[in-house]
């Protein structure tokens, strides 16, 4: 137990074969279960799991019969730890980037009652940017803007990282089986949570640039994302402020996004018909700026607006 807490890890494991033995031996001893999800690996990750689940008897194996993504498999330990009456829940992955020394700093505030998911923030310090590659950090501010956004989390900064701990009450408040399965399972979590109105904080922790390659292919992974932020707003929007309550931000979200749209919109037909029938460009275009312009001011609002209920 860590402060009277019955604390665990869920590791998520997809072919880490190489990693995934010096990830579990490193787990600190008051951890009451580690449960190491094997995803389907197609090499020997299952077998060193079990290896070292005979040695370290706080270490519980689980198997995924098809492969899930690590978002589904962090679903699995989320529901394990749960049934098993786990008091808070941390997510490390199985490439041994995630530094065990730190899991107090993320456990503490859970405990201390300041909130209900914390998660690690790498960009907090500038030296814990020095690992990131640009291209790294370029993905990283966009995804973040846009989970800002689609979240309502306005506080929070690197949402893709996945080192985090939850409170059971959490899970069991929001649909962790609806949880995305993909690399967006963590920005999609801050979508739910914030439905619910449980409370984040970033956490100042460095991550570990070593052997470990990447899974993530960036191009496909900012699109993807991306489109799953976009129904996310979506979604949070209807039921939390539509559903759950209503509030005006809902309808300054909505005009303002047609009016962008229409307002550009407007700009382009109006360079197509100046082109191809020699129109005039003056009024449509003066009439479509006015319409964009007035499309970010609603936008603008409705950001206020959710930063405000944020707040509260």
């Amino acid at each position: 137990m860590y402060r009277g807490k019955k604390v665990a890890v869920v590791v998520p494991a997809y072919n880490e074969e190489v990693l995934i033995r010096p990830t579990l031996e490193s787990m600190p001893d008051y951890l009451d279960k580690v449960y190491a999800v094997d995803d389907c690996s197609k090499d020997r990750t299952g077998k060193i799991i079990r290896f070292i689940s005979k040695k370290k008897k706080n270490t519980v194996y689980i198997k995924h019969k098809k492969n899930q993504g690590v978002g589904g498999a962090i679903a699995t330990g989320y529901k394990q730890a749960v049934k098993d009456g786990m008091d808070i829940v941390s997510v490390m992955a199985g490439d041994n980037q995630m530094d065990p020394r730190e899991l107090p700093k993320l456990f503490d505030p859970i405990i201390d009652g300041k909130a209900d998911y914390t998660k690690g923030n790498r960009l907090l310090a500038d030296p814990h940017r020095f690992g990131m590659s640009k291209w790294r950090l370029f993905g990283n501010a966009i995804l973040t803007f846009l989970t800002k956004m689609a979240s309502g989390y306005w506080n929070i900064m690197d949402p893709q990282n996945g080192y985090s701990a939850i409170s059971a009450e959490a899970i069991k408040g929001i649909n962790v089986d609806k949880m995305y399965k993909g690399y967006g399972y963590c920005n999609d979590l801050l979508v739910r949570l914030n439905i619910h109105s449980y409370r984040v904080l970033d956490v100042d922790i460095p991550a570990r640039y070593g052997a470990e390659r990447s899974k993530i292919r960036y191009k496909n992974y900012i699109t993807k994302v991306s489109g799953l932020l976009f129904t996310d707003f979506i979604y949070r929007m209807i039921v939390k402020y539509m559903i759950l309550s209503l509030n005006p931000l809902v309808f300054f979200y909505f005009f303002g996004f047609l009016m962008i749209f229409l307002g550009v919109l407007g700009i382009i037909g109006g360079f197509f018909y100046k082109y191809y029938f020699g129109g005039s460009l003056i009024l449509s275009e003066i009439l479509s700026l006015l319409v964009l312009m007035g499309g970010f001011q609603l936008t603008f609002f409705g950001m206020s607006f959710d930063m405000q209920s944020q707040r509260k």
